[in-house]
């Protein structure tokens, strides 16, 4: 079972690889407007976290996804289903 905190570390450390260096990741940060992600490297990242999590991410539940620890709250919930 993963930590509601591991699951938000490894958001984190996958948004600063596609985000790059010069951005702080923290968990209130939204997503689309802060970090200017396009939807392609959010598939991308969902991808990511499905294979890190071994989880498949319903991407209609995407729409509600705004930061951080909403895409936390969304594997979280994904995991405890399965």
């Amino acid at each position: 079972m993963h930590k509601r905190q591991d699951i938000v570390t490894k958001v984190c450390e996958f948004l600063q690889q596609v985000a790059g260096s010069d951005v702080s990741i923290t968990p209130e940060i939204n997503i689309a407007e802060e970090l200017s992600l396009d939807s392609v490297k959010v598939l991308d990242l969902v991808m990511e976290l499905e294979d890190e999590f071994d989880i498949s991410v319903p991407l209609n539940l995407m729409a509600d996804v705004q930061t951080v620890n909403d895409l936390a709250d969304l594997i979280e919930k994904v995991i405890s289903e399965n």
